[in-house]
């Protein structure tokens, strides 16, 4: 974990309590030494938190103070990112214009690769319960047998897939893929895909994935263009649609 990574999880944590809180129970829930800690907390003060305390006694951070740059893990870029499409889509005017005003905040003061995490997420919303060309959702979602988190980093990282696959009559097949996006529909979610075996764009239900290893080979182009190549391939009577269409989210 990066120092400034590690500030911003002792700035969550003394948050978190609203009366003083040891220095040995935060380093001990940072895993680091209590020494760590106190040379942390001095750098926060240094840098205008205000955090009461001392050692013995305990510590605490009035309110008022934000880190810059802010700090998140993939996975909160990708949870920020995926909830402000969908508000942006699915609620009035003024809560999606605060949505996409409430991204270009975080993004504005977030590191330059977190930055680009977050403007080039292929974490789509899908707006009807059909999938590609009419695939439907079962009424009742079948188990997840691969770890989504799996998925998540192999579209993120575009990494290859080979994954063992069933589909809905039940035929298995193994499959070299290229995923470029996760689409979440109301009761599934489909990983979006170029085949190597099929030469052109395929879409597999997760819950119909048996297995997945994420491959250390690199997909030959960029999810983005890949994303874009696909939107091409769609007929101009669309079954379904995948948000959003600007590039502001």
């Amino acid at each position: 974990m990066s120092r400034s990574a590690r500030l911003f999880d002792l700035l969550h944590l003394l948050r978190s309590h609203r009366r003083a809180v040891s220095g040995q129970a935060l380093a001990q829930q940072l895993d680091i030494s209590i020494r760590t800690l106190y040379r942390d907390i001095a750098s926060l003060q240094a840098q205008g938190a205000k955090i009461e305390g001392e050692p013995g006694v305990g510590y605490m951070l009035k309110p008022g103070f934000v880190l810059p740059p802010m700090m998140f893990t993939p996975e909160e870029v990708e949870s920020l990112v995926l909830g402000a499409r969908w508000v942006s889509q699915q609620t009035d005017a003024g809560l999606a214009a605060a949505a996409r005003s409430a991204l270009a905040r975080i993004s504005a003061v977030l590191p330059a690769e977190q930055r680009h995490e977050l403007e080039a997420s292929a974490l789509l919303v899908a707006i009807s319960q059909t999938g590609p060309r009419g695939q439907s959702a079962d009424p009742e979602p079948l188990a997840q047998t691969v770890a989504p988190e799996l998925l998540r980093k192999a579209v993120r990282t575009e990494r290859k897939l080979h994954i063992a696959y069933h589909d809905a009559q039940g035929a298995a097949s193994r499959r070299t893929v290229w995923p470029f996006a996760l689409a979440y529909f109301e009761r599934a979610r489909v990983l979006m895909c170029w085949c190597e075996l099929r030469q052109d764009f395929r879409y597999f239900r997760t819950d119909r994935i048996a297995s997945a290893e994420m491959l250390e080979a690199r997909t030959p182009q960029r999810k983005q263009a890949l994303l874009k190549a696909w939107r091409l391939t769609l007929a101009p009577e669309k079954r379904f649609t995948i948000l959003p269409e600007t590039d502001s989210l």
